[in-house]
């Protein structure tokens, strides 16, 4: 049977994106939805359409039985059982169709947010974990919406920081049972959840996971937090006093732990990122609705350029975002497939999947989440006054948005354990950085190219793209290189560095799917698409020489500054567009049809 390392190795692998050069058709598009899954999307749509958007007042008002009651319809639906095998209940389809529902939940607010941390957090652990035993006794009612799941890591003195928990367990006597004592906090669902994976050290210092029942003797919830936003969700601190857990509750090993909480965060990550997504296009929806409606000085606001470049550019980012989540979420269902394919197991297969693809995860989750309070704080803007009323639908939209560069590892966080793994992967040979890096400091010593450009379709994005990705490398080797294990502590040069590999992965996702769309119908077809992916494109270029400026600066000095700085600039030279008659164009479509139509 073959390792996870070596059914990896047969696709792009994570991280990969920096090394090799893409095909339209290597990469997964929203345009590529099976029928199935836009039946699946009608579906969740017209439920919450029907169900949710006539209740968001007293959803708002943290109605909770309100909140059970839409679960359990979801559940009723098969909605909380997509992620899930049919033995207990599920209908277990594929991960892009996950990401799917994620994206389509978050038009329905606060409910999203229970609805994610039920089927995501909630209950994956187990799926993953659990043995069979757990499994059969959990899963079904779960996954049925009779009963509802939390996750509980985070505690008082434990936040980015989770190995530092102080919740502990200590075996029995008989070895029947832990006696659980700690202290949880920001437990979503907790004020009608069931079962809760908490996450406790045994004998102060193995970090594990174990299944807890609500209704058992020590269990005792805090009152409900009175939060920014987000407030149709319950919030809560749990608290264990005593608490005996039979040691068939158990979650995985003792002392490994780890794997459960941060493995269970990629998955996490990304089903946030589209989560975002989702959210954006519908603020994207409500502002140019609101733009066309709004007349000042005898015209609809939609007509005045300030109105439209923020239109022009909640689209731009909405898109390009769009295009990376659905092509990371695709390459981890890829992998996914090949590995059960090879014998593994569920649990090792989708934790397979997500695990190679982490960086992609972590970057996602960043861009994805800032995206959405772009998106938030002009759509409000674009209200003007009435946006700050609690009768128009930003005022709530905004304060719900801003809990997203927090969840799931602060933005920061994410950041910097996004250049962490490419630097692991490097030094562990999975990524063939130093070479790649060696490479382009040997093109820096030798004579510019004067051959003629090729003419094809995007060849000028394309190869403005490859000199970003030679100069990630050579800024990224030469960094690493000087500072060595000090790095690690550089949190500043690491942020950068992200925001560097972030434009990337994203310019090249809306490149190769605006590319793949226009292969299938024609140049004119995708006349705006073109235009959202090169204004994207040029601004990712002035980031990218900013962000390089900042890296070499703050650390290197004399003859290697001046090269760096150099080569910086022969790798981001870039004769732009017209970025202000494009995003014209792309508002023009927008504010023609009414809604975001991309």
């Amino acid at each position: 049977m073959e390792t996870i390392d070596q059914i990896a190795q047969q696709s792009i692998r994570g991280g990969e994106f920096l090394l090799k050069d893409i095909t339209a058709q290597d990469i997964f598009t929203p345009e590529d939805f099976s029928e199935d899954q836009r039946m699946i999307a009608t579906m969740v749509k017209d439920f919450i359409e029907q169900r949710v958007v006539p209740n968001f007042n007293r959803l708002e008002k943290l109605d909770i039985d309100l909140t059970t009651k839409l679960l359990k319809e979801l559940g009723d639906l098969g909605v909380l059982g997509i992620p899930f095998p049919d033995t207990y209940g599920g209908s277990q389809m594929d991960f892009v169709t996950n990401i799917l529902l994620s994206e389509l939940m978050a038009a329905s607010r606060s409910l999203a947010l229970s609805f994610g941390a039920h089927t995501s957090i909630g209950m994956l652990p187990i799926l993953y974990f659990g043995t069979e035993a757990q499994k059969q006794k959990y899963l079904p009612p779960l996954v049925a919406g009779d009963q509802f799941a939390a996750y509980c890591l985070t505690e008082p003195g434990s936040g980015s920081d989770a190995l530092a928990a102080k919740s502990s367990a200590v075996l029995a006597d008989d070895g029947t049972h832990y006696l659980l004592n700690g202290q949880k906090m920001w437990i979503t669902n907790a004020g009608f959840a069931d079962v809760f994976t908490v996450f406790a050290k045994v004998d102060g210092k193995h970090f594990t996971g174990f299944i807890v029942e609500k209704n058992w003797e020590g269990v005792s919830l805090g009152a409900e937090e009175d939060k920014l936003g987000i407030k149709g969700s319950s919030t809560r601190q749990v608290f264990f006093e005593q608490v005996k857990v039979p040691t068939e509750n158990v979650l995985g090993e003792i002392g490994k732990g780890h794997k459960i909480a941060f493995n269970i965060l990629n998955v996490g990550r990304i089903k946030l990122g589209s989560g975002a997504i989702g959210g954006s296009k519908v603020i994207s929806n409500h502002a140019i609705r609101y733009a066309n409606e709004r007349k000042q000085f005898g015209q609809a606001i939609s007509s005045f350029g300030a109105i439209q470049h923020k239109l022009a550019e909640q689209a731009i980012k909405i898109y390009v975002n769009e295009s990376a989540v659905y092509r990371a979420a695709n390459d981890i269902g890829q992998l996914e497939h090949s590995l059960l394919a090879n014998g593994k197991s569920l649990g090792e297969a989708l934790l397979g999947g997500a695990e190679e693809y982490a960086i992609e995860c972590a970057l996602m989750k960043v861009h994805s989440s800032e995206c959405l309070d772009f998106a938030a704080d002009e759509g409000l803007q674009i209200f003007g006054g009435m946006g700050y009323s609690e009768e128009a639908p930003m005022a709530a939209t905004y304060r719900d948005a801003r809990i997203n560069r927090i969840f799931e590892g602060t933005n920061e966080i994410n950041r910097m354990l996004s250049v962490d793994m490419v630097l692991k992967r490097t030094m562990n040979g999975t990524l063939d950085l130093v070479n790649a890096a060696k490479a382009v400091q040997k093109e820096l010593l030798s004579m510019p190219s004067f051959e003629a450009a090729p003419v094809s379709f995007f060849a000028q994005e394309k190869t403005m793209l490859q000199n970003l990705k030679k100069g990630f490398l050579l800024l990224a080797g030469a960094t690493a290189q000087a500072l060595l294990q000090k790095l690690s502590t550089e949190q500043e040069i690491l942020m950068q560095l992200s925001d560097m590999m972030g434009d990337i992965y994203l310019a090249e996702s809306a490149i190769l799917r605006t590319e793949k769309m226009t292969l299938r119908t024609s140049v004119e077809a995708t006349a705006r698409q073109q235009d959202m992916t090169r204004v994207f494109l040029e601004d990712a270029v002035e980031r990218f020489s900013f962000a390089g400026k900042r890296v070499i600066t703050a650390w290197a000095e004399g003859e290697m500054k001046r090269n760096l700085l150099m080569g910086l600039r022969r790798f981001t030279k870039y004769d732009g567009i017209n970025t202000v008659a494009a995003r014209r164009n792309i508002a023009q479509a927008l504010i023609d049809a009414n809604e975001y139509c991309f």
